[in-house]
């Protein structure tokens, strides 16, 4: 058979996420032979010794990057942070208590619904009354609460908190489409929990963070499936973890080690968020659709005025090698999702086609 070529795309896709090239390679070269082993990573044992020195790798590095306390704990389940919804109240919820929660789109409308199941879920602050296109700030967390929730970044609305919020109640965060993106006083948080395929990795696994000295007090009797404790205490392995996501995470979080960390990181995120809004804010045929303040750096949400234009526009961005801006389907217009490893090229290539575009329709 002839060989085939293909044309890597500018892919602002809201996830399953754009990956390093680098990592697509060694991660390809493992399915094929893992070091060398003669086995693929998709086989390898997770009780060998190889498997055994990556997973502790990955765990020590979500640390390192997030200059989390030693004493925290990290560990790899499956299920994505949707799991994690239930998760949480499990955790942290007292039987007859309630969790505080912030509600600022869809993800965290989910994470209340599961907090239900549980006990009480009280909405401190929401969005939704202008269909969740700013972040609620000024309000009150009660003291009586097991925990406050919220989510860090929202990818279907383009929204993400500037500044996160103060609580004396144990705070856990969804960070799932922002984490590693910007630095995190890890320490402020009980729990920080993220779904892989936002910023670091392939679907099929969810990173946990979370301070082991805040567990254990609900007096709930957890399954072990459900109790972070247990999965430390075993070492993220007490079922078969989802062997080749870990892998292909640590070697992203590798990656970004190599790169700045996420000191390094927030720059280049900085530099593609400034350059895509100014471009929406400067050409008048396009308009943003959250407050300013807080838009998202991850997830920029913008329309056509005109939208009868849209389908010209999405001609041209298609036929420049663009893929994944449209708008989710619940709220329409367009959203670049420009997670940690799309490069300021793609950006730029996105940019220079709404300048044209704006030229020719403005």
């Amino acid at each position: 058979m002839p060989a085939t070529t293909s044309t890597k795309v500018h892919n602002f896709s809201a996830g399953p996420c754009i990956l390093p090239p680098e990592v697509f390679q060694k991660a390809a070269q493992a399915v094929l032979d893992l070091d060398g082993s003669g086995l693929s990573i998709l086989e390898i044992s997770h009780r060998s010794k190889p498997f055994e020195a990556i997973m502790a790798n990955a765990r020590q590095l979500v640390k390192d990057l997030l200059d989390a306390p030693s004493h925290y704990e990290t560990v790899f389940l499956g299920g994505g942070a949707s799991m994690g919804f239930h998760l949480v109240p499990q955790n942290f919820m007292k039987p007859g208590g309630k969790g505080a929660y912030a509600h600022t789109g869809e993800w965290s409308k989910r994470a209340i619904k599961e907090a239900k199941i549980a006990g009480e879920a009280v909405v401190v602050a929401s969005s939704e009354d202008k269909n969740f296109n700013y972040i609620p700030k000024g309000f009150a967390i009660p003291g009586e609460a097991d925990y406050f929730h919220f989510t860090s970044n929202n990818t279907i609305y383009g929204t993400q908190y500037k500044q996160f919020p103060k609580s004396v109640v144990p705070m856990i965060c969804d960070m799932s489409s922002d984490i590693f993106s910007r630095p995190v006083n890890v320490s402020d948080f009980a729990l920080i929990y993220a779904g892989a395929q936002k910023n670091m990795g392939p679907a099929g696994a969810t990173m946990y963070l979370f301070n082991p000295e805040a567990l254990g007090k609900t007096g709930r009797t957890l399954s072990p499936m459900m109790d972070l404790a247990n999965h430390a205490a075993k070492d993220s392995m007490y079922n078969t973890p989802p062997v080749f996501p870990v892998y292909v995470i640590m070697l992203t979080l590798e990656w970004m080690k190599s790169n700045g960390g996420v000191a390094g990181i927030r720059k280049r995120n900085t530099a593609k968020a400034e350059l895509l809004y100014s471009t929406v804010d400067r050409l008048p045929i396009f308009q943003g659709t959250t407050a300013k303040e807080d838009r998202s750096d991850m997830n920029a949400t913008f329309i056509l005025k005109d939208a009868a234009l849209e389908p010209a526009f999405d001609e041209m961005w298609k036929a420049a090698g663009i893929s994944g801006i449209r708008g989710h389907r619940s709220v329409g217009g367009y959203r670049a999702s420009m997670y940690n490893a799309l490069p300021l090229e793609s950006v730029m290539a996105l940019t220079e086609v709404m300048e044209e575009f704006a030229k020719k329709n403005g």
